[in-house]
């Protein structure tokens, strides 16, 4: 017995513009697709349900390509530091937070971007030893490759001056070569050693957040990297599957796998694509370099705006070239954080040099900062770029100011991969960005910052289509984990995972995509979200 949908705009993505009038699903798959009158009179003596859509649209259900599951939770649950505008602000929000916990509890705050802000500079442990001087404090800036942390934290992790600071990390040293709180990359290992062990209960709260507000969002899925944050593997691993599986928080999980566990990925059993419908296992994730926002993001040329640095390589081109072979001689495709051009060609030489065989494709995650010739090089590869086009309405204008003008023409460029034949999938890297896909799609669709007032369009002939940039988030995601013979489009024998949205997005003002209400998700052919409000 199934369920029989009709009455909207159902869009399959298999070619643009393309509709069905009905869809019956049962036992979580799409079982046939077509006319209204044919199907209902098939069907007519199997059905537990009839879906009215009342002129709504039905897509293939969005799934984020790129984010960070427990950490996007993380943020809904404790100090969301993201929407502060200034370094008073954040000050103020960390010491007002911290009047709820007794002395000397740790304060983790998420989300500080000094790139918001009138003045720029970045908070130091000075400043915050006077706001909370009774709590060891952590503040991440809102990329995670820098966090600030206040004299107590430093203490209880024992960093100082003289602290060697490990490889692909950086300790900042302020006036007088003095320690200032601020750590980059590998150097933030350092402090969070000294953060107290999450408990379960805190990870499947965190994990519970998270896919409550996905589904609020119209996202069917997402592609999560966290495995080697909380504890460990197998303690992570289990939150995930308790969440999901036992406490029927039905969500479709595909665990990129850090590199350094995963060792206890293949001791437990596991390896690529094995895991159940809910809760997959995928490619190994390894950085290669840092962020823009930080300088720490790897460039070919020194920093426009800085030329003492050109950013961090987290490994030599020999420890990339180990990783790549450790992760074939697992059979594992890899997904490399790679922002910086210098960083995307480092990556590109270890894939040439171990090439992926078997099942799979390789993932180059951001993609931001390439080179023509990179471009070329990659044509021919088994493997797709993971953008996040919600990184257009964060970065601009200050990247330009920060990369430098003459080497922009292909950054951000997310048009002109497509027209050169290039497999991408959309993202968001949440918690680092809002998780919310129609951020995403209206970014790349009218390339402007959507909480700007200027509306300016940065590099307007990069533009997408909204077909182009829907797909991103559908087909897009399937393809990047060799599901596109199951998911990201409307047809017979696919899963019955939809997207439901209260207006048209393909006839809708562009400038109007992100305001779409989500009227309903559906996974699995139930509904696990429904908006009775029309809001």
């Amino acid at each position: 017995m199934g369920t029989f949908w009709h009455g909207g705009n159902i869009y399959t993505l298999q070619q643009e513009n393309e509709q069905v009038e009905a869809i019956y699903t049962d036992g979580g798959v799409i079982i046939e697709t077509g006319s209204y009158n044919e199907l209902l009179e098939k069907y007519k003596n199997n059905l537990d349900m009839i879906e009215d859509l009342k002129g709504a649209t039905m897509l293939p259900g969005f799934v984020d390509s790129h984010m960070h599951l427990i950490g996007h939770g993380e943020r809904l649950i404790r100090l969301d530091l993201s929407k502060c505008t200034s370094k008073g602000d954040v000050l103020a929000a960390v010491k007002e937070y911290s009047l709820q916990f007794p002395a000397g509890e740790w304060i983790v705050g998420e989300g500080w971007n000094e790139n918001l802000w009138e003045d720029p500079s970045p908070i130091t442990s000075a400043e915050l030893d006077i706001s909370v001087p009774d709590h060891p404090v952590l503040l991440k800036r809102v990329c995670r490759h820098a966090l600030t942390a206040n004299s107590l934290a430093l203490k209880l992790a024992g960093i100082t001056e003289t602290t060697d600071c490990p490889p692909g990390g950086v300790i900042e040293l302020g006036d007088q070569g003095r320690i200032n709180g601020i750590l980059k990359d590998q150097a933030q290992d350092l402090l969070f050693s000294a953060v107290p062990p999450v408990t379960k209960a805190y990870l499947k709260k965190a994990l519970q957040a998270a896919i409550t507000d996905a589904y609020s969002l119209g996202l069917t899925g997402s592609h999560t990297e966290d495995l080697n944050y909380y504890n460990g593997f197998e303690y992570t691993y289990e939150a995930i599957q308790e969440v999901i599986e036992d406490d029927q928080y039905n969500y479709r999980a595909h665990l990129l796998v850090h590199h350094e566990v995963v060792d206890d990925m293949i001791a437990s059993g596991q390896h690529f694509m094995s895991g159940t419908e809910w809760v997959e296992f995928g490619a190994m994730k390894i950085f290669a370099d840092g962020a823009l926002g930080g300088r720490t993001a790897l460039l070919s040329h020194p920093y426009a705006d800085d030329e003492t640095t050109s950013g961090v390589a987290i490994f030599s081109q020999e420890q990339l070239d180990e990783l790549v072979k450790k992760a074939r001689e697992y059979n594992l495709p890899v997904a490399v954080h790679a922002i910086g051009d210098l960083a995307f060609e480092m990556v590109v030489n270890s894939i040439e040099k171990y090439p992926l065989i078997g099942k799979g494709r390789d993932r180059l995650i951001h993609a931001q900062i390439l080179r023509k010739e990179l471009i070329d090089r990659i044509k021919n590869l088994p493997l797709i770029l993971d953008i996040q086009p919600r990184f257009v309405a964060s970065d601009f204008p200050w990247v330009v100011e920060r990369v430098g003008q003459e080497y922009m023409n292909y950054c951000y460029a997310w048009k002109t991969l497509l027209d050169e034949g290039l497999h991408c999938a959309g993202g968001s890297d949440a918690p680092i960005e809002p998780v919310d896909p129609r951020l995403g799609i209206h970014a790349a669709v009218t390339r402007t910052n959507i909480d700007s007032s200027d509306r300016t369009v940065y590099n307007e002939e990069e533009r997408l289509t909204v077909f182009e940039a829907v797909s991103l988030f559908t087909k897009g995601s399937a393809y990047a984990i060799s599901h596109e013979h199951d998911r990201g489009v409307i047809k017979k024998g696919n899963l019955a995972d939809f997207t439901i949205l209260e207006e048209n997005i393909f006839m809708i003002a562009p400038e109007a995509i992100a305001s779409i209400p989500v009227k309903q998700t559906v996974i699995g052919g139930k509904t696990v979200y429904r908006n009775e409000t029309g809001k």
